[in-house]
C-alpha cells in the first residue's frame, strides 16, 4: 500500500482528452456552447429538443467545473453562451405561455451566430497554446516514487541575507525507481507538495518572465507520473546518483519530465532549489523565500554576479551530494536509506544550473560525470574538468550569444576526459526544460520538437550517456549520440 491517503486535491479530475487539452468536462461545457449557439438553426422539428440537451449539458457540466475550478481558458465559452441563450431558449419559453414566436430573419441572426462560435473557439484555442502540462510515461522498467527533503549545512552561512547565525538552507527533490503500485495510486502534484506551494511557485516563476500569472494557471493543477514516497524498487541494490541544479530563477521540479525518465532508468535524480536564486522555495516551516539574483542590465555587472551565484549552486551540489553519501550509508533515515550508490554519481544542471555543474565538478572530484543542458560556463575554467562531459545545446544563430560556443568549447577541450557536444536540430533554450509541455509552441521560445519529442530526445541522448559514463556500458557513444544532432567530439590530445 501507498504510504497515506489521496486528498481532495489530488482527486480533481486534471487528466485532458489527447489531442484536445480540455479535460471531459471542459469538452462538455464547450459541446453544450456549441449546441446552443447552434440549435437555431435546426429544423422546427428538432430544434427544441437540441436546445433542451444542449442547455442541460451546458448548465450540468459547466457547474461540475466550478466545483473543481474553471480556467481562464473557458471563459469565452461562458461568455458566448451567455450571449446566446437568451436567444435560444426565448422561443421555447414563448412557445410554452401560447405567446406568437418571434425569430429574427437568418441573414440578422447569422452574424451574431458567427461572432459568438469565433468567441467560443477561441476556448480549444487558449487550451491548446497554455495547457495543463500531461507528463509523458517513464518508458523504463520501473515505476517512479518521489520524495522531497529539506537540508540545512551547519558549516556554511547564508550569504544572501545578514541574519547571523543564519545557515545555508537547501530544498531537494528526489525521483527514484519504485514498486510497481495500484494503477489509480494518486500522483504527485507537478511544482510543490501541495496547491499551495504550487500555485506559489507557478505565479513566482510567471512573475519572472513578465507573464500574468494567470496565463499559466493550468500549471500548478497538473500531476506527474510518479508517487510521493512510493516503495523504493526491490532487489536491494544501489542506484547511481544524478544531481541537477535548474536554470536561472528556475526551480527543483523544472525538468520533471527528463527526471521522472531517468528514474525509470534505475537512477535516482536529485534536484534542487536555490533560495534567493530560484524563483520560490517554500521551506517546511511554509516560509516562502524569494529570488533576490535579480539582473542589472549591465552584461559586464551581470556577468559578474552571475560568477558568484554560480560558486553558490556548485557549494550547493557538494553539499547534497555529502547529505546523499550519508543517506546511502543509513546515516540518514529515509526511503532511500541505503539503496544510493555514491560512488557513480554524475552532476548536472539547465542554463546557470549547466555552468553551476560544470564548477561543482572542478571542485569536487566525488562527481564522476557532467552534463551541461545549454549553460553557459561562467567563472573559472581551472582546473581543468576531470571527468568525461556531456554539453546539450540548441542550435548556435546570429542571436546566441557570441561568447557561449567558444568559452564552452575552451572547457571541454581543456577536459582531461574525452567529452561531447552535441547541438540538437529544432531545440531552443527551454527544450531542456518541461517548458515545451505547457508553453505556446512557438519555436523561438520552446524549439519545434513538439510537446512529445521535445523531453524524449534530451532524455534519450542524456541515458546514453550516463549508462556510459557511470554504468560502463559498452558501444559506441559517439554513433549512438550522433543520431541525435550534430555531435563534436573532444578527446584529451586531439580536440576536434
Amino acid at each position: 500500500m501507498w504510504r497515506g491517503m489521496p486528498r481532495p486535491e489530488d482527486c480533481r479530475v486534471t487528466e485532458t482528452i489527447p489531442g484536445l487539452y480540455l479535460s471531459p468536462l471542459e469538452f462538455l461545457v464547450l459541446l453544450g456552447g456549441v449546441l446552443l449557439v447552434v440549435a437555431r438553426w435546426f429544423p422546427p422539428a428538432a430544434r427544441a429538443r437540441v436546445t433542451i440537451a444542449a442547455g442541460t449539458i451546458f448548465v450540468l457540466s459547466a457547474s461540475a467545473l466550478s466545483v473543481v475550478g474553471i480556467r481562464w481558458q473557458m471563459l469565452p465559452v461562458l461568455a458566448g453562451a451567455a450571449v446566446a441563450l437568451p436567444f435560444t431558449v426565448s422561443p421555447l419559453l414563448r412557445r410554452r405561455t401560447g405567446r406568437p414566436v418571434r425569430r429574427a430573419r437568418w441573414w440578422l441572426a447569422l452574424p451574431g451566430s458567427m461572432a459568438c462560435l469565433g468567441l467560443i473557439a477561441t476556448s480549444p484555442a487558449a487550451a491548446w497554446a497554455f495547457p495543463v502540462p500531461e507528463f509523458p510515461e517513464p518508458s523504463g522498467q520501473f515505476a517512479v516514487g518521489t520524495h522531497v527533503v529539506q537540508w540545512t549545512d551547519p558549516h556554511r552561512p547564508e550569504s544572501f541575507t545578514a541574519v547571523p547565525h543564519d545557515r545555508r538552507t537547501v530544498v531537494v527533490q528526489l525521483w527514484y525507481p519504485a514498486q510497481e503500485g495500484p494503477t489509480n495510486a494518486p500522483r504527485a502534484r507537478y511544482l510543490g507538495r501541495t496547491e499551495h506551494e504550487a500555485r506559489t511557485v507557478s505565479e513566482a516563476l510567471a512573475r519572472q518572465v513578465g507573464l500574468p500569472g494567470f496565463l499559466v494557471d493550468g500549471v500548478p493543477r497538473a500531476h506527474t507520473r510518479s508517487v510521493v514516497d512510493a516503495p523504493v524498487a526491490g532487489g536491494g541494490g544501489r542506484f547511481p546518483v544524478v544531481l541537477f541544479s535548474p536554470g536561472s530563477g528556475g526551480v527543483r521540479t523544472q525538468n520533471t519530465a527528463w527526471a521522472e525518465e531517468l528514474a525509470s532508468h534505475g537512477y535516482v535524480v536529485a534536484a534542487l532549489d536555490h533560495p534567493y536564486d530560484s524563483a520560490a522555495v517554500v521551506l517546511a516551516d511554509g516560509r516562502t523565500i524569494r529570488t533576490r539574483t535579480v539582473s542589472t542590465g549591465d552584461r559586464n555587472e551581470d556577468d559578474k554576479l552571475a560568477v558568484g551565484w554560480t560558486v553558490i549552486r556548485a557549494a550547493d551540489l557538494s553539499f547534497v551530494l555529502t547529505q546523499l553519501d550519508h543517506l546511502g550509508r543509513g546515516e540518514i533515515k529515509g526511503p532511500l536509506t541505503g539503496r544510493l550508490d555514491t560512488s557513480r554519481v554524475a552532476v548536472t544542471g539547465h542554463s546557470m544550473g549547466g555552468a553551476a555543474a560544470l564548477q561543482a565538478a572542478r571542485q569536487d572530484g566525488r562527481f564522476d560525470a557532467v552534463i551541461d543542458l545549454d549553460g553557459y560556463p561562467h567563472g573559472l575554467t581551472s582546473p581543468s574538468l576531470q571527468q568525461p562531459t556531456l554539453a546539450l545545446t540548441q542550435a548556435i544563430t546570429a542571436g546566441t550569444d557570441p561568447r557561449y560556443l567558444p568559452r564552452l568549447t575552451k572547457a571541454l577541450r581543456s577536459s582531461t576526459a574525452t567529452s561531447y557536444r552535441l547541438t540538437i536540430p529544432g531545440a531552443a533554450h527551454l527544450t531542456f526544460s518541461d517548458g515545451p509541455l505547457y508553453l505556446p509552441p512557438v519555436p523561438s521560445i520552446v524549439g519545434s520538437l513538439g510537446r512529445t519529442e521535445s523531453p524524449r530526445v534530451v532524455a534519450a541522448a542524456t541515458l546514453v550517456f550516463l549508462d556510459s559514463a557511470l554504468r560502463h556500458e559498452p558501444g559506441d557513444l559517439a554513433g549512438v549520440l550522433s543520431a541525435h544532432g550534430e555531435l563534436s567530439v573532444y578527446r584529451p590530445g586531439n580536440s576536434r
